[in-house]
């Protein structure tokens, strides 16, 4: 998730990546993603094991924000909402 290209960055896991955008869209918590503002999905992977999935998180929050930035911008250069369309 992130702000707006090259903007402030979250990175997170969930069992219901729908239902998660929503809530960041929505503020429902207020958190460090309601403070900046945070509701584009601009990347995301699906793992079939919880565990998995924890283990990238964990992998990517470790990495430069270069390395983070090349990641999103390899599939999605302009860092466009990936669920523009999914709440209308």
């Amino acid at each position: 998730m992130a702000s707006k290209k090259n903007g402030t960055t979250y990175i997170g896991v969930t069992s219901d990546l729908f239902a998660r955008v929503w809530q960041h869209k929505n503020k429902t918590y207020k958190g460090f993603s309601a403070k900046y503002d945070v509701n584009i999905l601009v990347y995301y992977e699906e793992y079939g094991r919880i565990e998995d999935a924890i283990n990238r998180e964990k992998q990517l929050k470790g990495w430069s924000r270069k390395k983070k930035t090349d990641l999103i911008e390899k599939d999605n250069y302009n860092w466009e909402d990936l669920s523009l369309e999914w709440y209308v």
